[in-house]
């Protein structure tokens, strides 16, 4: 797959040619005259950015489809992104064949058009060679692509395709069958009417219906309404159109006709967000939460919206785990309308799913992958099967007068007990009469499965110390947010004097939600309001002496952060030898944003790359090099993916991106192994760092003058800067002294605390705390 082309510049086709981008592949974007231009202009000013990088653009070339439709035969991949009639992928599909070449891979990205309709145009050496490829929306960052062969796909074409999406465009592949929607849509768009026939049912108004099929239902935040709004009222009444004329069963037909109150909003141009308002719109003469307001389903208009609570969904919040609160409201679904609801909503789509296993996929682990990787579920339906007990839940249904879906009855009559078993750390999933294992690659390294398997060396409060193998150990974060705390800091000392002893090397990894999220505040702020100076003091002295310890350690250390890396997070990657970035990552020292400067050995870290390019350039001053990082630190600067992490200054030689997120730990595994096969050179301890001292100090605070004169920033904002500036020069010292770590870290820790004493800093720490946004003072 050396060169690709995308036929189709919509904010699909352009989107994929975009993330093919992202992985390095050429793309050639072809539309009729003009469009895809267009679409390629448009890619600048989307938000969140398709792109990794906005450099990555030049490798998407521009073409005519009449015009340099011959183009396509020197392509590896075509896929077809048009519009999602039949008529027009035929006309589209009839000039790919005139152009297809042996060995030429086609795809088309329809989501749920039959793809022997629409490969039935094309020759059958070029049919066995297509297939769908159904990327989701938006193709960076939506995991799922599912993979639907058409009665001629070459299964060897099926699985280099698969793999390729896998391994170089970092997707979660299923396999599905040629069937209406294929399996994510079939089962999204099902649950989604089945909810609003609940709602209707039960009489529920639209914040209801959203207070309970979000994270309490295992669901995203965007729950029903947000996501249908987001969607588009107009394309989820035409995805219900679709299915509904494409299935021959007329009773499950009937289950995907939209209800009356979609049809009426799409009639009045009610379309969602890109009208303006769907069910949600906002009121631009309010302020704050009471901006939004939401939609009357009996009088059609808007009002504010109302806070939810019951019973039941408090019970819910308090319980843990998904299959905690799926349970607290079964139990209260006889004497809750709300959990009520939530029974009817849930049962309909485990019921569901379970009818179409063996239908729209063969396995109910692609089904319960399709679910969480296409729709944000944080179980599959299988899943929660499983969480709240097959037989529980069949005997609960046969109570209420319903029946059990044959394939559950089936797998209870023969005796198993559960979709999925788990033996010696290996996950099993049951398939036409027993258990099969879940395929491990070994590319991958799971965590979750190594602890299973009695390979944790030693588990501490807020961290572990895992065996990869090999000699080479794990440093996971498991604290709240994954949040850095003195258990965290205790951990990692400990870590590093095992790993020196008795281990080749060291990764810094976990798979939380978020990497890690930065020291912990809540504990910070206390300790500030009650004036605990010596405890703050004793604390940054310990975070500074672990991370310390992980840079000093003679082993080779290599991290390997994903998604939010903020602030002590950074801190904790920056010393190691080597960081593998995921290519989501979202890397930034953020502490200004809170009113204080990093403390953890962020700034030493910063005034080290400062003075390591100012010596590879031949530079005898490192203001230059050191002006870029204090601007990303002053600024707070997050960067949008791992490839942005060079625009902000922390990105040092070695360090490299992963696409495919499951397999980061696995090759920081394989980095530490190629760092010591080559001689690991234990680090220098006494290391001193050259620094710009006072002339550079004050060149990067009449910078900081110049932003406060213009109104940029407030005036303790500039007292911020001001700190850091004299942290990241080395202080009072000429240019060109060379001052020993300790030196800067000393800086850090003394202006740190004097920013902690500062009220306009502890406000900035709380309304961080109570919002999660910073506070401007």
């Amino acid at each position: 797959m050396r060169k690709a082309a995308v036929i189709g510049a919509g904010v699909m086709g352009s989107a994929i040619a975009a993330h093919l981008a992202n992985a390095g592949i050429p793309c050639l974007l072809l539309d009729l005259e003009g469009l895809a231009v267009k679409g390629i202009a448009k890619l600048k000013e989307t938000k969140p950015s398709p792109l990794y990088d906005p450099s990555f653009l030049t490798r998407i070339r521009a073409g005519d489809l009449e015009r340099d439709i011959a183009q396509l035969s020197d392509c590896d991949w075509i896929i077809e992104a048009v519009s999602e009639k039949l008529e027009i992928k035929h006309n589209v599909w009839a000039r790919i064949d005139s152009a297809w070449r042996p060995g030429i891979i086609v795809s088309s990205n329809t989501s749920g058009l039959s793809i022997n309709d629409v490969t039935s145009v094309c020759s059958k050496a070029c049919r066995e060679q297509a297939m769908v490829t159904h990327f989701f929306n938006p193709p960076r960052y939506m995991k799922l692509v599912e993979v639907v062969p058409c009665k001629d796909t070459d299964p060897r074409a099926l699985a280099k395709v698969a793999r390729f999406c896998e391994d170089r465009l970092g997707k979660g592949v299923v396999i599905a069958k040629d069937t209406p929607n294929f399996i994510a849509n079939r089962i999204g768009t099902f649950a989604m009417l089945a909810t609003l026939k609940a709602m209707e049912k039960h009489g529920l108004t639209v914040d209801e219906v959203d207070a309970v099929t979000g994270p309490i239902l295992g669901r995203p935040k965007s729950a029903t309404f947000r996501t249908l709004d987001l969607i588009g009222l107009d394309t989820f009444l035409n995805v219900c159109r679709n299915v509904g004329e494409m299935i021959e069963d007329p009773v499950e037909a009937a289950a995907f006709s939209a209800p009356a109150m979609i049809e009426e909003m799409v009639a009045q141009g009610r379309l969602g967000e890109k009208s303006g308002g769907g069910f949600y719109r906002k009121n631009n003469a309010e302020k704050g939460k009471d901006r939004i307001q939401a939609l009357d389903p009996q009088t059609m208009t808007y009002g504010p919206r109302k806070k939810i609570s019951s019973p039941a969904l408090e019970a819910a919040k308090l319980a843990k785990g998904n299959a905690g609160r799926l349970q607290a409201l079964l139990d209260a679904a006889d004497s809750d309308r709300l959990a009520a609801f939530a029974r009817d909503v849930l049962e309909a789509a485990l019921c569901y799913s379970a009818e179409k296993l063996g239908e729209i996929a063969d396995t109910s682990d692609e089904i319960d992958r399709a679910m969480r990787w296409g729709f944000n579920w944080e179980e599959g339906p299988f899943e929660t099967w499983d969480s709240l007990g097959v037989a529980e839940t069949a005997a609960r249904l046969e109570a209420r007068g319903k029946i059990v879906p044959a394939p559950v009855a089936s797998m209870l009559d023969k005796g198993a007990a559960s979709f999925y078993s788990k033996k010696e750390g290996s996950l099993f999933y049951y398939s036409q009469g027993k258990y099969k294992a879940v395929e491990e690659r070994p590319e991958e390294l799971s965590l979750g499965l190594l602890k299973e398997r009695g390979r944790t060396v030693f588990a501490a409060d807020g961290a572990s110390l895992i065996d990869l193998g090999d000699e080479v150990a794990c440093l996971e974060f498991h604290s709240p947010h994954n949040a850095i705390g003195p258990g965290v800091l205790s951990a990692i000392r400990q870590a590093s004097e095992e790993v020196d002893s008795n281990w080749r090397g060291l990764v810094i990894a976990n798979e939380g939600r978020n990497f890690c999220v930065g020291a912990n505040l809540l504990l910070l702020l206390m300790e500030a309001e009650n004036g605990e100076w010596e405890e703050i003091d004793l604390i940054i002295r310990q975070f500074q002496q672990s991370m310390r310890s992980l840079r000093l350690m003679p082993r080779p250390v290599v991290a390997t952060p994903h998604r939010m890396t903020l602030g002590g997070g950074v801190e904790a990657c920056l010393p190691a030898d080597r960081i593998l970035f995921a290519a989501e990552t979202y890397f930034g020292l953020v502490e200004t944003g809170v009113g204080l400067i990093p403390a953890g050995g962020g700034c030493l870290a910063a005034a080290v790359l400062a003075a390591e390019r100012a010596e590879a350039a031949n530079l005898t001053d490192v203001t230059q090099p050191i002006s870029l990082l204090f601007e990303s630190i002053a600024m707070a600067k997050v960067s949008e993916s791992a490839y942005q992490v060079k625009q902000l200054g922390y990105w040092r030689p070695g360090d490299a991106v992963v696409i495919r997120e499951e397999t980061r730990i696995a090759a920081a595994k394989r980095a530490v192994l190629e760092l010591d096969r080559l001689g690991y050179a234990v680090p220098e301890a006494d290391r001193r760092v050259s620094v710009g001292g006072r002339e550079a100090a004050t060149v990067l605070k009449l910078a900081v003058s110049s932003m406060r004169r213009g109104g940029y920033i407030s005036e303790h904002d500039a007292r911020i800067a001001g700190k850091l500036a004299e942290v990241l020069s080395g202080g009072d010292v000429p240019a060109g002294t060379a001052v020993s770590e300790q030196h800067l870290l000393d800086l850090e820790r003394e202006a740190f605390l004097s920013l902690c004493g500062e009220p306009l800093t502890q406000a900035r720490m709380r309304q961080m705390l109570a919002t999660g946004k910073p506070l401007r003072n």
